[in-house]
């Protein structure tokens, strides 16, 4: 029936305005707080706030897959179908966890969540590829420049699914730390795919891409109860709970929806600030300090790119947040051309 996705959308969306309020007041009572970097005294506020968008998600998807079922005039999932959807529901569990553990670790002084280490962060987040390996999702034809179609068998379950999972997680980790950036870039994206999804998913792929549509939108709405409250001024930051949450996000919906190239250009903005992290030796901060309301960085140089801003002192953190949403938006809309 035509109105179980959209009752479903809503309930995500109303999980997470719901269980937004409540982490903030539970993370506060344990503890789990840190600096917000860029204000005036730095307040402490709550982190992780990936776990509230993980429950709209999970429980928006139990409400689809309920009604689904049960509903008279509902149409039973074909196996396929469920088995994607199911898999991909785990696969986003598991690196939303992850994330918590790494939100867990705090310094002493709650200057920073200091996290894993670098080598536990890819081998943790490796785990959340095996539901999408064990169900054989994606295509293993692929296009190859003067090669055509080549199908590559067992190389795209066994090596390449796991590392887009725990590539696009990490990936999208680099790029963080002002109110409001994560979540917002990670709207863009993930509605954009999604809407990508929906119009292209007649042919071959109608059972993939339907699958990506359900995916994608659950995960939006959820996303967008969260940043009601993670906008500047940000009541609780999102911490690696959620930017896993939108790694793996990104990466199911490529795989499942076969729509690797459409992820590779939205995710364009991330490989460059890959590159600026590598300059220096991943180990510079993204985020600056506040100086007459503006935003100011720590470096001369320009190791990320909120860095190109913020060198200038010339920017609140809402307008870098807002360009970096605009940016985010440009690349997802070239999927439509290129």
């Amino acid at each position: 029936m035509k109105f179980i996705l959209p009752v479903s959308i809503l309930v995500s969306f109303l999980i997470a305005v719901y269980m937004t309020p409540w982490s903030i007041r539970y993370l506060r009572r344990i503890g789990l707080i840190v600096k917000d970097q860029n204000k005036y005294g730095k307040p402490l506020i709550p982190i992780s706030g990936g776990m509230a968008v993980l429950a709209g998600f999970f429980i928006g998807m139990m409400v689809y897959l309920f009604l689904q079922t049960f509903l008279p005039d509902g149409y039973a999932l074909n196996n396929r179908m469920l088995m994607l959807l199911l898999s991909a529901l785990i696969s986003i569990i598991m690196i939303t966890f992850v994330g918590f553990i790494d939100d867990l670790i705090i310094k002493q002084d709650k200057e920073v969540s200091i996290g894993l280490r670098q080598w536990q962060k890819p081998f943790l987040t490796l785990t959340a590829a095996i539901p999408l390996v064990v169900v054989n999702a994606g295509v293993t034809t692929v296009i190859i420049p003067f090669l055509d179609r080549v199908n590559i068998g067992l190389v795209y379950p066994l090596i390449l699914i796991p590392l887009g999972v725990v590539g696009a997680a990490n990936m999208v980790n680099l790029l963080a730390g002002f109110n409001g950036l994560e979540t917002g870039m990670g709207l863009v994206y993930v509605g954009m795919l999604t809407l990508y999804a929906y119009v292209n998913r007649e042919g071959l792929f109608l059972v993939e891409r339907t699958s990506v549509v359900v995916i994608g939108s659950i995960v939006f709405a959820a996303l967008l109860g969260f940043y009601l409250f993670n906008r500047y001024p940000a009541k609780i930051l999102p911490g690696d709970s959620l930017t896993y949450l939108l790694g793996g996000t990104l990466a199911g919906i490529a795989i499942i929806g076969n729509l690797e190239k459409a992820a590779i250009i939205a995710s364009i903005p991330f490989f460059i600030e890959f590159i600026l992290k590598l300059r220096g030796r991943l180990d510079k901060k993204t985020y600056g300090y506040c100086y007459k309301g503006k935003i100011k960085s720590y470096y001369n140089k320009i190791y990320s790119l909120p860095h190109i801003l913020t060198k200038t002192g010339r920017f609140t953190e809402k307008e870098i947040v807002y360009i970096f949403i605009l940016i985010e938006l440009f690349f997802s809309s070239l999927i439509w051309i290129l």
